[in-house]
């Protein structure tokens, strides 16, 4: 009989301490990965994420940069229309088309001739 309390008292003793350990988060990395996946700020970086990720892919969608942009957005905006440049050798920046040749001369249309820039 005595034998059975000390392992009712000890079972008792073990689901408590486990029952208390289970409360602990076990895994950081996957509540960490879940949070940022529930957060509304990753959720509005993927969605400029994929709108820059198209505007990069394709050199005949417009690149605006205006006078009110900040120096980050210039930044951004004028490395994507460089990069186009020199993948696709033609993008377009504020509405008109600008293109390079083969000795890397920057150029664009005027009246259907070459201006260089």
């Amino acid at each position: 009989m005595n034998i059975f309390l000390v392992f009712l008292i000890l079972g008792v003793i073990f689901l408590g301490y486990k029952k208390i350990n289970s409360k602990k988060t076990k895994n950081l990395k996957l509540d960490k990965f879940k949070n940022k996946l529930q957060s509304t700020q990753t959720n509005i970086d993927r969605i400029f994420l994929r709108e820059e990720e198209k505007t990069f892919s394709n050199p005949n969608i417009n690149i605006y940069i205006g006078v009110y942009d900040n120096e980050e957005n210039i930044n951004r905006k004028s490395n994507i229309h460089r990069a186009r440049l020199s993948k696709f050798k033609k993008s377009k920046l504020n509405g008109e088309m600008i293109f390079q040749d083969d000795e890397q001369r920057i150029y664009k249309f005027n009246d259907g001739k070459k201006v260089y820039l």
